[in-house]
């Protein structure tokens, strides 16, 4: 991954009616994005679905939740 790629990358999400700002590295935010296509979810929604399973800060539940899509589909 070059330096680039691990930047953090603030965006602007719609959780529960109201914008939110998530902070996570590009390469996450592209998982997530191919995630919810492949679910045919919007990222707004695929985020909320993780927002209201979260234990933690936001960020981090969804670096988890690409992670664990990730070796579930790798089998890891």
């Amino acid at each position: 991954m070059s330096e680039g790629d691990s930047r953090i990358r603030k965006r602007s999400v719609r959780l529960a009616g109201h914008r939110t700002s998530v902070s996570i590295e590009e390469p996450f935010w592209a998982e997530l994005a191919g995630i919810a296509k492949t679910r045919g979810l919007s990222l707004d929604r695929l985020i909320a679905e993780i927002d209201r399973e979260r234990s933690g800060n936001l960020s981090s539940a969804i670096r988890l939740f690409v992670l664990a899509d990730l070796k579930a589909r790798h089998h890891l």
